[in-house]
């Protein structure tokens, strides 16, 4: 291995001889940087900047980042061997006073867990299947295992009100109510729950957070969410694309309800929500597709084209928001405000439409330049970047 760019270029990182550690191999290490270097949404720039390398191995991302001009890199390893060759590839490369090594446990001194990482969306559940159902299901119950191994008190789970699937219009979801999840997004997180919940006891708190459509202003934005396209169609072109036949029903959720909730579920008693499911929204966050429609009309004056699109969705569910406000939490926005706040938003120039704010789009560009990288590599290595 070596460092593949900056003052450092060219020197040679010690690997390990056990297979507990996997390095990042040069031509792997080089997709990433040209994607962070050259993304047009990351904007980002390793001068002067702190890196955060988790899971750090023997350094090689970090390392690469000082080459680049980091001017500090923070190691989180706690496996002895590995963190002999990390000092000593610090020490070589004499960086010493640019970087810090934590070698404690990653759970040593958390309370709490929030489970996050997911593939996001059914488009690129149903593209990437495989790697839905080992993030979104088997890592999530393996993050559960060990953070209550690990002595943590909470668990929580955001997972989605998608999982109810299709139900009859005069029907509204609540937390006992059959799941019946269409999608490999929703069914990983069906099974995901039903094996994260039997984990709860008196010294382990677990808490299902079932959330509708999230939508709202980001600094990393995505447009593949209802509200949010909508938002930026109805803004660019004064068009509205809506989803053959509009009586399609969706709980909504504004992306800091969202946050709010989880906050709010970190400081309840845990006798009250351990082993527990909560529909998170709010009443005034259930919409039809037309419905919808008409808040958006009502923000741009009824100028906007309605052009409906493909065939009639199967997805279609309300949600009782009842038991989670029993508890004390409501929501604070609708719609309405995530319209305004992502057309302002868009009028300043501070977000825009690009592969990387439509999650599917983006997997599979990734997708693309890994293979382009490997099709120009000889023996791991690249030689020539186009």
């Amino acid at each position: 291995m070596r460092i593949i760019s900056g003052n450092l270029k060219g020197r040679k990182i010690a690997q390990p001889n056990s297979n507990n550690t996997r390095p990042l191999k040069d031509l792997t290490k080089e997709s990433i940087f040209n994607i962070m270097e050259h993304s047009n949404l990351l904007k980002f720039s390793f001068e002067k900047s702190s890196i955060l390398d988790l899971f750090s191995g023997v350094g090689s991302f970090g390392l690469e980042c000082i080459s680049r001009g980091a001017k500090k890199v923070v190691f989180f390893e706690n496996y002895p061997e590995t963190v002999k060759i990390l000092k000593k590839n610090i020490y070589d490369l004499n960086c010493e006073k640019k970087t810090q090594i934590i070698e404690d446990d990653i759970f040593k001194n958390a309370n709490y867990l929030i489970d996050l990482a997911a593939i996001s969306n059914d488009v690129s559940g149903e593209r990437f299947e495989k790697e839905t159902f080992d993030i979104n299901y088997k890592a999530r119950v393996n993050n559960a295992k060990l953070a209550k191994k690990n002595g943590l008190q909470r668990y929580i789970f955001p997972s989605s009100c998608s999982n109810y699937g299709l139900i009859r219009d005069d029907q509204i979801a609540d937390e006992n109510f059959k799941t019946n999840p269409l999608t490999n997004y929703s069914k990983a997180n069906s099974i995901a729950e039903s094996e994260i919940l039997p984990l709860s006891d008196k010294n382990f708190c677990v808490t299902v957070l079932r959330q509708g459509t999230v939508y709202g202003y980001s600094p990393k934005m995505r447009f593949d969410l209802v509200v949010n396209r909508m938002t930026y169609e109805a803004w660019k072109y004064r068009k509205l694309p809506l989803m053959k036949d509009g009586t399609q029903r969706r709980p909504t959720l504004h992306i800091e309800d969202a946050i709010s909730a989880m906050k709010f579920m970190l400081t309840m008693d845990t006798n009250i929500i351990n082993n527990q499911i909560y529909n998170v929204g709010g009443d005034n966050n259930n919409f039809t597709i037309k419905d919808l429609a008409n808040e958006f009309q009502k923000y741009f004056d009824n100028s906007l084209k309605i052009n409906w699109y493909g065939s009639k969705d199967t997805r279609s569910y309300f949600v009782s928001f009842e038991k989670i406000k029993k508890i004390g939490f409501n929501t604070k926005f609708t719609p309405y405000d995530g319209i305004k706040e992502i057309a302002d938003n868009l009028e300043k120039g501070n977000i825009d439409l690009t592969p990387e704010t439509i999650t599917l789009d983006w997997y599979e560009k990734l997708e693309k330049l890994n293979k382009k990288n490997s099709d120009l590599a000889i023996n791991n290595k690249m030689l020539k970047f186009n």
